[in-house]
Formats: C-alpha cells, structure tokens, sequence
C-alpha cells in the first residue's frame, strides 16, 4: 500500500511539473498586433474586421493597431470604427513609427480606440471633408457632411475621454497637431518612444465600455505581428480610383484594337487581362453609377465610330462622356477620393488621339481604290504581246490575258492600259507611256 502511494504521488507531482510550462504561457499577455498603412479602403476595412475576430476567438489581451494612413474612403472608415468600438477585446491605436500620421479617415480610427497613443514625431488631424478635386464640399450637401463628420468625430473622442472640441476642430478647420501637443490637449492618451514602452506604460490602465470596464494586460506581453495577407496587400494596389481608370482605359484600347485588327492577339489579351482587374478593382471602391454608365457611353460611342463614317464625331463625343464619367467614377463620400484629375485631362487627349488615329485608318482604308478582285485590274498597266486587232494577248500584273480593244489595232509590244473586265477577258486601250521592262512586265510614266 506505501509502494501503491508513493506511485500515485510521483504521477502527481510529474503532472503538475507538466502543466507547469502550461500555466506560465497562459499567464503571458497576449497581442495582435494589425499594421493599417496607406489608404482606407474596402481591402484594410475587412483586414482590420478579420483581425479584430481573430483577436476575439484567440482571447487576446488587446488588439495593437499600428497606423500611418493619409485618408481614405468614408464607408471603409465607418465599418472599421464600427469593428473597434463593438470589439471584446481592448483596442490599441498606436500612430507608429516616427514620421506617421493619423489624418483624415486616420482621425477618426484613432479616436475609436480605447487608447491612443503617438511615437515621437507623428501628428494627427487635417480631417476636413473635400471632394475628389481636394477642394471644399459646397452647398447644403457640404453643410451635410460636415455636420455628420463633426457630430461622429465628437462623439467618438467624448466616449473615450479625449478632448472632443479639439476633433471637431480639426474636421472643420483641419488643424493638424504633433505628438507632445496631442497628449498634451488630451487628443491622444498617451507618448511612447515604441510597442514595448507602449505596453508597459499602460499596462493595468482600464477601458470603459458600455456592458462594463476592460482592463489591459500587456506588461511583458508577447505580441504577435499579424500583416495583411498578400492576396490583399495585392488588392490594395489595385484599390485606387487612379489605377481603376487607368486599367479601364488599357481594356478599352485592348479591346477595341483587336476588334479593329482581328488576329493581332496581344491586344485583346492584354485588354481582357485590363478589364478584369479594372472589374475587381471598381468593386472594391464605392463607384458612382452615373459614372460608370458614362463611362460604358464613352466605349459604345468609339465602337460606333469605328463601324460609322462619322469621321471623329462619334470619338469626340465618346471623349467627352470619358472624361465626365471619369470625373464622376468614384462617389467621395466626406473623406474626399477620386481619380487624379490630370489624369482625366491626359486620358481625353489621349484617348481623342488614339481613336481619331483608328478611325482615320479605317476611314483612308474604305475610300482605299480595291487591290483584289476583279476590279483590281482595272486602270493596270501592260503590253501588248501580240497585235489586237480586235482581240489578242495582253501581258498584265505578271500574267497574260486575253484582250479585246475599242478602237484601232494595237500593235505587240505597245504598252496598254485597262479599261473594263468581262469574266477572263480586259478591255485595255493604247497608252501613251514610256518602253515597258518586259521581264517584269511593269510600264514606267514619262516624265
């Protein structure tokens, strides 16, 4: 029975030795850390959605968002606010590393975490509402989006106890602050010189939510960088209204090339390739449906032109729709997004010059004098290889033929001309030219 115990014991004790190394990861902290660099857009929108779940399912301590964005669109902004305030995970804004900012859309996301804290040389604000131009929204549609901006913005930096006349400020006037005047004016929680600093410094620091306080945990964490999966990382390149119109006109000048010159392959690959990132592209961003029915205008027209003798009407036309429906492609929202509007001026030129081109080849080549068949033929030059008289043989474009002849009997060797065909037989008439080169049967004018 001593034997019997002493075993159980030692299992005991070799148990608890193994859940030893166990319990002490557990008691780690824990952090994600999400990178949001460059625009907001509908990409970064569902990378942050996807982490903040991912967060939630792994218990993580605190999710650390590290940000550097210009802007973006609204709506992407909106849904990514909408993931941090509605996490079960605290939320940690850092705007990291020196140089960064947090301007426009990147105001707003800051302002939603439970902590937001600055590296030394970074700066936060310039979050006025502007159209795709960068000029202000006028009229009763800006007095709207500047009230619906101002109101969400104040509302975000309240809940969280920061200075909310300062946000809205910064929406109205874009004022635009650095790191040490953002803790400061109680607009940012919080400096810290990197993550580790960050964690240690708010370690115990308590977050207050609606269903009850959240406490961090972070000192000594073990924080997990999660970046954005390639597949997105290659979507954000193509999410951008610039390079969405710059695909769109690679397709349409892919396409319609082909359909111009059957058989030249390339440019219909190339402009079905285009036009398939353009779709994925355009998906992905909040198009204006004036815009894209504009710029669906804008092919049908050239298309026209190309089986139409309007002589560049229909083009000029089609460069006038281009334009406007680039102008109006992208629905800015208060963020401000669009395509480049230089862009939009050297796309109409281009794109003026690049069907005018087409259309004048195809229009040179219907007015073109036939060059097969049979009337072909007719207006050729030759000799006569013998006398016509009224019938006789001709020698033609490398050929002989059988003749027949008008007017008086042409002599052989006289250099003749078509007139008219009849099945095999030409009508030729004498010519007044120089000696013909009967090898090659060619006849040289005079001069």
């Amino acid at each position: 029975m001593r034997g019997n115990g002493l075993f159980r014991l030692t299992v005991a004790v070799a148990a608890a030795a193994a859940m030893l190394p166990v319990h002490a990861g557990a008691a780690t902290p824990h952090i994600l850390q999400a990178d949001l660099t460059g625009d907001i857009n509908n990409i970064t929108d569902a990378y942050i959605s996807n982490e903040v779940s991912r967060a939630e399912s792994e218990h993580a301590d605190a999710l650390l968002v590290v940000l550097n964005t210009p802007g973006g669109i609204s709506t992407s902004m909106d849904d990514i606010v909408t993931s941090l305030l509605n996490s079960s995970v605290p939320t940690i804004v850092y705007v990291y590393p020196s140089g960064a900012r947090a301007a426009s859309a990147g105001l707003f996301i800051s302002q939603a975490a439970d902590v937001l804290a600055m590296a030394p040389g970074t700066n936060i604000g310039s979050a006025h509402p502007i159209d795709a131009s960068g000029a202000d929204i006028g009229g009763d549609l800006g007095k709207k989006v500047l009230n619906d901006a101002v109101t969400r913005v104040r509302a975000l930096a309240s809940m969280h106890g920061r200075n909310a006349d300062w946000a809205e400020d910064a929406v109205r006037n874009s004022v635009n602050i650095n790191a040490e005047q953002a803790v400061q004016l109680h607009v940012a929680d919080l400096e810290a010189p990197d993550v580790s600093a960050l964690l240690a410094a708010i370690d115990g620091r308590t977050a207050t939510r609606k269903n009850g306080n959240l406490t961090f945990h972070t000192a000594g964490a073990v924080v997990e960088d999660s970046p954005m999966p390639f597949w997105q990382v290659f979507l954000t390149a193509l999410i951008d209204p610039t390079v969405a119109a710059l695909l769109f006109l690679l397709a349409a000048y892919g396409i319609i090339t082909e359909l111009s010159s059957p058989g030249a392959i390339l440019p219909g690959v190339v402009g079905g390739i285009a036009a398939v990132l353009a779709v994925v592209s355009l998906a992905n961003l909040p198009v204006n449906i004036a815009g894209a029915l504009m710029l669906i205008v804008a092919l049908g027209l050239f298309l026209a032109d190309l089986k139409a003798n309007t002589h560049g009407i229909l083009s000029a036309g089609g460069v006038l729709a281009l334009v406007l429906g680039l102008a109006f492609l992208i629905n800015t929202g208060p963020i401000g997004l669009g395509v480049n509007p230089i862009l939009i001026a050297i796309a109409g030129l281009l794109t003026f010059g690049f069907f005018v081109f087409f259309v004048q080849r195809i229009w040179i080549a219907r007015h073109r004098p036939v060059a097969t068949g049979a009337e072909a033929l007719v207006g050729a030059s030759g000799e006569a290889r013998e006398e016509i008289a009224p019938e006789g043989l001709v020698f033609v474009r490398g050929a002989l033929w059988r003749a027949t002849t008008a007017g008086a009997p042409i002599h052989r060797g006289t250099p003749v001309r078509v007139v008219g065909r009849k099945g095999l037989q030409l009508q030729v008439a004498e010519r007044e030219t120089a000696p013909v080169d009967k090898e090659k049967g060619k006849v040289e004018e005079k001069t």
